[in-house]
């Protein structure tokens, strides 16, 4: 990293990083994860020095803080509340915009947030009248029922919203399909609506996350991005213009940097944590 880049991520106002590819994989063997090099000591060398943090997976196969206890039992000193997944983001949205019925296209992780938030998650393929919203995500047992009853809904007039919108994410054996990504494809097939994003890489997510450290004004802008997709965490660093930092452990790879769109381009690349921990250190 550029001396620069060094002085940029010793004065950050917090640290929003990915999990999956960044700082953990998924453990096939255990449905765990284990910790990628370095990743342990760095996160807790931020909470040492004070400095806020959230972990930002952009998966909702299980609840925020099913997620934090995995990641602890690989070792990271993590609270439930510095955990996020495109839910969290998406329940204090549907909040703002005073949407409280939403059909849920998604297992229990997918609605968990929205029901502590207040809202009245609607099955996948139960009869309802006034669906305000239909929210899609980590949803491997699609049915045709479900397709019929959420293209209904948007048909009466529900807007179609939705965890995460990309095809791929990183795993320990390699490249996994996002359930959501095909299921909105469907969606929009029939209904001619897009879906709007709630997770990574929008502006939703973003301010969700600066919101939940406590950041506000033009220290939004000193908050480091830190993962391994150019189309979600470098994308939202653009999108916030914010300083995005891509890791090469999971999707992004070095020799593909040069190749991407400006909005998905790194402001800086690292092969590992090591770096980070370093910048912070000094």
């Amino acid at each position: 990293m550029t001396p620069e880049m060094i002085e940029t991520v010793r004065s950050a106002s917090g640290f929003i990083f990915d999990m999956d590819g960044t700082i953990a994989l998924g453990d096939a063997a255990s449905g765990g994860h284990q910790a990628l090099p370095g990743a342990v000591d760095l996160l807790a060398l931020i909470k040492r020095r004070g400095v806020p943090l959230r972990v930002f997976t952009n998966g909702t196969a299980k609840p925020p803080a099913t997620y934090a206890a995995s990641l602890r039992k690989a070792g990271f000193d993590l609270d439930d509340a510095e955990m996020m997944t495109p839910s969290t983001s998406a329940a204090a949205w549907f909040v703002k915009q005073g949407i409280g019925r939403v059909r849920v296209l998604g297992n229990a992780g997918v609605a968990a947030p929205l029901i502590d938030a207040g809202i009245s998650c609607i099955g996948s393929a139960e009869p309802a009248q006034a669906v305000e919203a239909v929210y899609t995500g980590w949803f491997r047992e699609f049915t045709f029922p479900d397709l019929e009853a959420a293209c209904q809904s948007v048909w009466d007039g529900a807007l179609l919203t939705t965890a995460s919108h990309v095809p791929f994410f990183a795993t320990a054996t390699g490249r996994g399909i996002g359930a959501s990504f095909a299921i909105n494809a469907m969606i929009t097939a029939m209904t001619g609506k897009r879906a709007k994003v709630l997770g990574k890489p929008s502006r939703i997510a973003f301010d969700a996350a600066a919101d939940a450290m406590g950041i506000n004004g033009a220290d939004r802008r000193r908050i480091v991005i830190v993962g391994d997709d150019p189309a979600l965490e470098m994308r939202m660093a653009h999108n916030a213009r914010t300083t995005g930092i891509g890791m090469t452990t999971g999707i992004m790879k070095p020799d593909a940097v040069a190749a991407l769109k400006p909005a998905e381009r790194p402001h800086a690349i690292i092969a590992s944590l090591r770096p980070l921990y370093e910048a912070i250190k000094a």
